[in-house]
């Protein structure tokens, strides 16, 4: 068993089930299926976040590329290891933070942060509320939005004396990170904002007075409706921003506060800053992991605080994208990737998707780094990593599909020559390999079957061109070669049919009608280019040319056709010598000439001495001897008459014009009135119409309704009526029906009526003379007039003979 074989027969068992699906229609289907799963997976991407972590393990790494410095005007003062190791644990007395915070009021600050919760009273708490009213300070307290309404507050006389109070809560996202601060957090019906935005809204004001006073009209505008809104509109906006982690601070804008309070801050190092006060000592501050620990580690509270302010002074806040937004931008990547699957090759749609992966993760990094805001790739990127291999799967299987269902029909091709099969090659590896290896069999094939027809259409004699549909020569066989060659005309391939053929000289058509001879002449040699439609039609039926030698061709056209049974846009062109036969044809007409008056003339002779005779004789035996050979020499001359009109009709071209039939009946009924008289026999003409025209040759046609009415009357018994109508019959058509009283005949005799030299007879009739080549004439002329005979015979009940042609349409 081949492998040809072993792989077609899991093909003819799918095609059971299979549907029946064209190639088109099964390639829109996959191509909506694919589409519609890949609006699915943009929309579980957008909406269901099932590519979180891959979305911000790329926020991440985009983060770090370009990481900015705080703002100028921040400055930290931490209570690291060394202030804690100099002042005693912590918490710090009272009035030792009062100091601290006196400190900083002195050194020039413009506000101060403090990052610690006062939240329960203790001694010292005079001296410190007393302090906070050195400088604008603003304090922290806690909501803890899961605990229903808990809110842990600074104490009343700190909250009197702070500036403003803001919430310091930070909810890292699922997997660790802080990314990003809610910038109001609501709690029990009430809300708060982030501790920074009473700050960043007090600097918009002018209330209080930095260094760098640009901030309060410049890139911070973009932040300024956000956070100064009302709270129904700072709900739409979106409360939560993504912070743009700093690198570390400086080293003069990063001081202890062991070294402010023994007094070694260099003069003016915080004036005119805002400064956070925060813990840092190690197992004191909260250790926050950002996108940008892997690089500087852990982050305290008090460092994400200034970087949240940092982000409002600059206008650096991130803000994602809405999700309506960002659906429709990877829906438009999705589109493209699905019109490059209608349009593109499978390479060029290899280098779209890479193209359009690594589009998307540029725009969101330019957006990210200019603009501010994370346009995630995530939707995608997951929908290009998923779309296309699925769909290059699925055309895979397509292709695999189609070689498949081609190569069962070729082997199933009854055209292609079974000796003709290339030898089997060996097929390893997968279903791939071993359809590839058929391929390559097919392949084998179809050259081997070019070679063949190649091959056979060198080995005809006759000459034959291929033509395209501008009439432009592409093939030439051998014979045409050598034609061309012999008359001393240039290659025929390459060149236009009506300039290699347009050297031949026109004889005649061939064909029942059609355009005259002499019309054909005068657009001659236009007439041989196939794309005038309107006079190839002669070529195609055939025309008789003649080359400068004197030879004669038939010259005819066809059209070639496609597997599908379609009219391809191929011309096949055959020149086929027929000097020979008209050589015979002349001979026939010679003997045809011998048969109607050299032969003719002398049974006419004698015919006329034996009416002589027997006028003059007196003898009984003499006369009745004179009688045979009357009755055998007008047996032989009616035989040589009728076949000399019987080789007219088959051989000679027809003289086709406008003939009314109803006078070619009545002509036929005037010529046979004597013999129906003799018989007493009535024939009755019925005419719905006097006028029905047909293109016939008059003679002929005549020639054959006589021979239907003499046959009518000849095998009728006397007294009898021979009924002949013309009446409409199928559309576009005549009917003329001539029916009989007679004997009638059986089945068997009616299958061979119209061969010659048949004759008929049934019991009871009488004997008529009679050559057998009257019905053949019908069949003949008939039939070369496009028309149809039909007969309707039963014994003892008579005979109908129906004769229909084409109506004439008034064109000619």
């Amino acid at each position: 068993m081949t492998h040809e074989q072993t792989l077609a027969t899991p093909s003819q068992h799918r095609s059971k089930w299979r549907p029946a699906l064209s190639v088109w229609q099964r390639f829109v289907c996959e191509w909506l299926v694919i589409g519609s799963l890949g609006v699915a997976i943009v929309s579980a991407c957008v909406y269901g976040q099932i590519a979180a972590n891959l979305d911000r393990l790329l926020y991440d790494r985009l983060l770090t590329f370009h990481t900015q410095p705080l703002a100028r005007d921040i400055a930290i003062v931490s209570i690291n290891d060394e202030s804690v190791s100099q002042h005693g644990r912590w918490p710090w007395p009272r009035d030792l933070q009062a100091r601290l915070i006196d400190a900083v009021a002195r050194a020039g600050a413009a506000a101060i942060v403090y990052d610690v919760l006062l939240t329960e009273p203790a001694t010292g708490d005079d001296e410190l509320a007393r302090a906070l009213h050195a400088a604008p300070t603003y304090l922290p307290l806690f909501v803890n939005p899961r605990g229903g309404a808990e809110v842990v507050r600074p104490l009343p006389r700190f909250a009197a004396a702070a500036a403003a109070s803001g919430h310091i809560d930070v909810e890292p996202d699922p997997d660790g990170i802080v990314r990003g601060v809610s910038l109001q957090e609501s709690a029990g019906g009430a809300s708060w904002p982030y501790i920074v935005v009473p700050l960043f809204n007090d600097i918009r004001s002018g209330k209080i007075g930095i260094a760098d006073g640009r901030y309060r009209t410049d890139r911070s505008e973009s932040m300024a409706t956000v956070v100064g809104a009302s709270d129904e509109a700072f709900e739409r906006a979106g409360t939560r921003i993504l912070v743009p982690f700093s690198a570390r601070l400086p080293q003069e804008d990063y001081f202890s506060a062991g070294q402010l309070l023994a007094g070694n801050v260099p003069s003016g190092a915080l004036r005119g800053k805002v400064v956070f006060v925060g813990l840092t000592a190690s197992g004191l501050y909260t250790h926050l992991a950002t996108p940008l620990s892997g690089r500087w580690g852990p982050t305290s509270d008090t460092l994400l605080h200034a970087n949240v302010l940092s982000a409002l002074l600059t206008g650096r806040a991130i803000h994602q994208m809405d999700s309506t937004w960002l659906f429709a931008l990877s829906l438009t990547v999705l589109a493209i990737l699905l019109a490059g699957f209608l349009f593109f090759s499978p390479w060029r749609t290899l280098v779209m998707t890479f193209g359009l992966g690594v589009v998307s993760i540029t725009l969101s990094a330019v957006m990210l780094e200019r603009g501010y805001v994370w346009i995630s790739p995530t939707p995608a990127l997951v929908t290009l990593l998923i779309v296309y291999p699925l769909w290059s799967w699925r055309r895979l299987e397509m292709t695999m599909w189609r070689l498949q269902r081609e190569l069962q029909r070729l082997a199933d091709d009854a055209d292609i020559l079974p000796n003709l099969s290339a030898q089997p090659r060996g097929a390893r590896g997968d279903a791939l390999e071993r359809h590839i290896a058929l391929v390559e069999q097919a392949a084998d094939r179809v050259r081997d079957m070019k070679r063949f027809v190649w091959d056979c259409l060198n080995s005809l004699p006759e000459p034959i061109l291929i033509a395209d549909s501008q009439g432009l020569v592409c093939v030439a066989n051998k014979a045409a070669r050598n034609y061309f060659a012999r008359m001393g005309s240039p290659a025929p391939e390459g060149r236009a049919l009506i300039h290699a053929l347009g050297e031949l000289t026109f004889v005649k058509t061939i064909g029942p009608e059609g355009a005259t001879d002499t019309e054909l002449q005068a657009h001659w040699p236009a007439v041989l280019d196939p794309t005038d439609m309107r006079r190839v039609w002669a070529v195609k039926r055939g025309i008789e040319v003649r080359d400068r030698i004197g030879r004669d061709y038939l010259l005819r056209y066809a059209r070639c056709r496609n597997a599908r049974g379609e009219v391809s846009g191929y011309w096949v062109v055959g020149l086929v010598e027929v000097t020979a036969l008209h050589t015979a044809e002349q001979a026939r007409e010679d003997a045809l000439r011998l048969l109607s008056h050299d032969m003719r003339s002398p049974h006419a002779s004698v015919l006329a001495l034996i009416e002589e005779e027997i006028a003059s004789t007196t003898s009984d035996r003499m006369r009745t001897l004179l009688q045979h050979i009357e009755r055998y020499t007008r047996r032989a001359l009616t035989l040589a008459d009728d076949f000399v009109q019987l080789t007219r009709a088959e051989s000679q071209a027809y003289d086709f014009e406008p003939v009314n039939l109803v006078d070619v009946a009545l002509d036929a009924s005037d010529e046979i009135w004597p013999q129906a008289r003799a018989k007493r026999i009535r024939i009755e003409t019925r005419f719905d119409s006097e006028a029905h025209w047909i293109r016939a040759d008059r003679s002929l046609m005549t020639r054959a309704i006589t021979n239907l009415l003499n046959n009518a009357v000849k095998y009728s018994p006397n007294d009898t009526v021979v009924q002949m109508s013309l009446a409409p019959g199928a559309p576009g058509r005549i009917d003329c029906r001539i029916a009989d009283q007679g004997y009638g005949m059986a089945e068997e005799a009616r299958a061979h009526m119209f061969e010659r030299f048949r004759r008929f007879r049934v019991p009871g009739q009488p004997h008529s003379q009679g050559a057998g080549l009257g019905m053949a004439l019908v069949k003949t002329v008939i039939t070369r007039h496009e028309g149809e005979v039909k007969v309707e015979s039963e014994l003892g009940r008579g005979t109908v003979v129906t004769v229909s042609v084409p109506q004439w349409d008034g064109e000619i």
